[in-house]
């Protein structure tokens, strides 16, 4: 299912147009966007939580040649998901 996809099924579940729809899908994806961008952690319950993760820096090589290069640090988005949607895939 691609974004799509989700706008057309919400505008059908919910009687909306697919211009209503998109509007409140990309309302809530912003919305998402701008709390875990602030350091927030974000819970749906049942659905799942992101969070940022902070991975600190590292040394790595490069598979290439061997040499060794310096990884900097760097966050990241972590997404763990919800006792419902685990158990909604067994």
């Amino acid at each position: 299912m691609n974004k799509g996809d989700l706008v057309e099924k919400v505008a059908t579940e919910c009687g909306l147009s697919k211009a209503v729809s998109d509007q409140v899908l990309n309302s809530i994806l912003s919305s998402i966007t701008e709390a875990v961008k602030a350091g927030d952690k974000v819970t749906l319950i049942g659905f799942g939580t992101f969070s940022v993760s902070a991975r600190s820096a590292r040394e790595g090589r490069n598979p290439q040649t061997g040499e060794t290069i310096q990884i900097p640090a760097k966050k990241s988005v972590k997404f763990k998901a919800g006792s419902k949607l685990n158990d909604a895939v067994k």
